[in-house]
């Protein structure tokens, strides 16, 4: 079937003549066409890539016995005219051909301007929706909604990052939401690439993180009998998503767009839309428009009940030693809190998920609870005489004391008094709240003592933290001593990203926050969140340093997207604490009296490692190296790494 010879082709240069022996078929692309290229009989002959049977690229094929043969299911078709042998009539279409002096031109068609996909309008609304970001990989059945993506990013309307695994997608989608409230998109094929971004979702759910999960799926041609990479999407994702739904062409597509961001929004949590291969470039109607949040979202300024309100006034104004714990859901309002603990003279304690919403700086400032934290935090708590619980979850990992009389404050009605009963529980948003205790209190405590005791409590902690910098006992350097440079040379409006293991319980007891930004797999512990945090963090704001705090353990779980930072020149600062094992199991095994087992690790050097990919990597063996070496990393103007060499024991 020969396409016409009109005068309207555009001619493009596909190779030179010598590159194709007789006798052989290549593939080319033509703008956006592949090609099959064939030299057979003396004449060059370009025929469409596709076999019309399933696709297969006839340009890897070969030509046998003077017919061109499909490399997946062995189809023949004439190298010249495509024709297939007698008694068949699937035969594949030719496009004209020159030889010139500088090579094979192949003409066609001139492109007609691109038809609006029903991809096209959901992307367009996803923007709409401040979904500007996208994390992910793509693949054989997500390439038309990669399309869509593809425009946007050519607009300037959209960032897309091409990660090197799917759940570091999931991770930075996670990150990004935690850091900034709002959700960014991750991106993955069906099958394998869908379940790869599982674990990172959770981290999202379990955490309260906005994140919409978009994934392609087979054909529904082939859907069912089980064809290849098929995996039964809604089932898989029917747990971590607190909405889902599959694209039918049929759809309402932009509503179903909007559905999924506003149930992101709303629940603070995950989402997902399944894409089936073949619906994504279907074109949209003519009368397609995309939706947009106007007029779909309400105010959040959630006033809680008087009742609950004067309850609450009232413990406040008879204790004598009242204390605030915020968790990470207050993140976003601290300078209200902040106000209302100067009020009160109220020490601020903060949970693991919540370290550096108030500087340790702050007079009123207690550091972190619980099994990363201070003595000075857990000192506060004992003493207190009323708990003020805002944005935590009460988590076993914190410890807040539940026989102290305690007001909780959340947003979510189901997170009030949800492992134990609570004194008032108060519901309301919790920055309107605040204000309304604010201004009902008129009268400000003069108990200026607590700033003293705090001080003096900070003091002896201190102390203890520069004792320990001295141990050595000659297997590597101490994490007293890493996080104490950390605390001179980290900028203070850095965002941490900090993984899963000993290295984070040192972050949590050592290193002292002023205004940086603290990330972290809260409720799943998932080991491998570091570095892709890292990356998230980026997106959402690479005009602020960006650091990753992990171990070895977790970097090997995701070392590969150290290349991701490079190629997009991510300005990402790795601390990297190396001690050759996973030194958090160790201590568990330790602790229930087992022995040490299965818990080393063959590594590399980590710093060529670095080298390697393409980013500045620095080695160090002895804590004199420390500050000269994690300042040349935060100076260098893009992805770094420090690999220090640690005791797993001197944690």
């Amino acid at each position: 079937m020969a396409h016409n010879n009109s005068d309207d082709l555009q001619w493009f240069y596909v190779l030179d003549a010598s590159e194709l022996p007789e006798g052989r078929v290549k593939t080319v692309h033509a703008g956006k066409k592949s090609l099959a290229i064939s030299h057979f009989e003396g004449k060059f002959t370009a025929l469409d890539n596709r076999c019309p049977h399933q696709g297969g690229p006839l340009g890897e094929g070969q030509i046998e016995n003077g017919w061109l043969r499909c490399p997946w299911h062995g189809y023949d078709y004439h190298p010249c005219t495509g024709r297939p042998p007698e008694g068949f009539d699937d035969a594949v279409e030719t496009y004209p051909v020159q030889i010139r002096e500088n090579g094979i031109y192949v003409g066609l068609k001139v492109e007609e301007p691109e038809v609006k996909t029903v991809s096209d309008v959901m992307v367009e609304t996803m923007i709409n929706w401040g979904i500007t970001t996208v994390f992910g990989m793509v693949g054989h059945s997500n390439l038309g909604l990669a399309d869509a993506f593809r425009k946007q990013e050519k607009s300037g309307k959209l960032r897309y990052i091409g990660i090197r695994h799917e759940g570091a997608a999931s991770f930075a989608a996670s990150a990004y939401a935690k850091l900034t409230g709002k959700p960014a998109a991750c991106f993955a094929i069906a099958g394998p690439g869908a379940t790869n971004m599982l674990t990172g979702l959770w981290d999202a759910k379990v955490d309260r993180a906005p994140v919409l999960a978009l994934t392609g799926q087979v054909d529904t041609q082939v859907l069912g009998p089980g064809a290849f990479q098929e995996v039964d999407l809604n089932s898989a994702f029917e747990a971590v998503s607190s909405w889902k739904q599959t694209v039918l062409p049929t759809s309402k597509h932009a509503e179903l767009m909007t559905l999924a961001i506003k149930n992101a929004m709303i629940k603070r949590d995950v989402t997902n839309l399944i894409f089936p291969n073949e619906v994504q470039s279907i074109p949209a109607d003519e009368s397609a428009e995309p939706s947009c949040p106007e007029g779909r979202l309400t105010d959040f300024e959630i006033s809680p009940s008087i009742k609950s309100l004067d309850q609450s006034l009232k413990m406040i104004s008879e204790a004598k030693r009242p204390a605030i714990i915020v968790g990470h859901g207050a993140r976003f309002h601290m300078d209200l809190i902040t106000e209302f603990a100067e009020k009160l003279q109220a020490p601020v304690i903060t949970t693991f998920k919540g370290k550096g919403l108030i500087s340790d700086k702050h007079p009123l400032g207690c550091g972190v609870l619980g099994r990363s934290g201070t003595p000075v935090a857990s000192w506060f708590m004992n003493e207190s005489d009323l708990l003020l619980v805002i944005g935590a979850s009460f988590s076993n990992h914190t410890g807040i004391a539940p026989y102290k009389p305690i007001i909780q404050i959340d947003f979510d009605p189901m997170a009030l008094g949800k492992f134990h009963s609570v004194t008032v529980p108060l519901w309301g948003e919790i920055g309107t709240t605040v204000k309304s205790l604010n201004q009902k209190i008129t009268s400000i405590s003069s108990n200026n003592k607590i700033q003293n005791e705090i001080a003096d409590r900070w003091k002896l902690w201190r102390h203890e933290k520069e004792s320990r910098e001295q141990d050595d006992s000659g297997k590597g350097i101490n994490s007293a001593s890493i996080f104490a440079t950390m605390n001179r040379v980290v900028p203070k409006n850095a965002i941490i990203a900090v993984d899963v293991g000993n290295n984070t319980y040192s972050f949590g007891r050592y290193f002292e926050c002023e205004n940086q930004s603290i990330l972290m797999s809260g409720y799943l512990g998932s080991i491998g969140f570091g570095y892709p945090a890292a990356i998230g963090a980026w997106a959402a704001n690479p005009n602020r340093p960006i650091i990753a705090v992990t171990g070895d353990g977790g970097f090997g779980q995701y070392m590969a997207e150290l290349t991701t930072a490079v190629k997009y020149k991510m300005n990402i600062t790795h601390i990297l604490l190396n001690n050759n094992e996973l030194g958090k199991i160790s201590k568990e095994q330790r602790a229930d009296q087992l022995d040490v087992w299965k818990t080393s690790l063959h590594n590399p050097d980590f710093s060529k490692y670095a080298e390697n990919c393409g980013a500045l990597g620095i080695r160090v063996t002895d804590k004199s190296q420390l500050e000269k070496a994690i300042i040349k990393a935060l100076d260098y103007q893009g992805p770094s790494m420090v690999e220090i060499m640690t005791d797993p024991l001197l944690i």
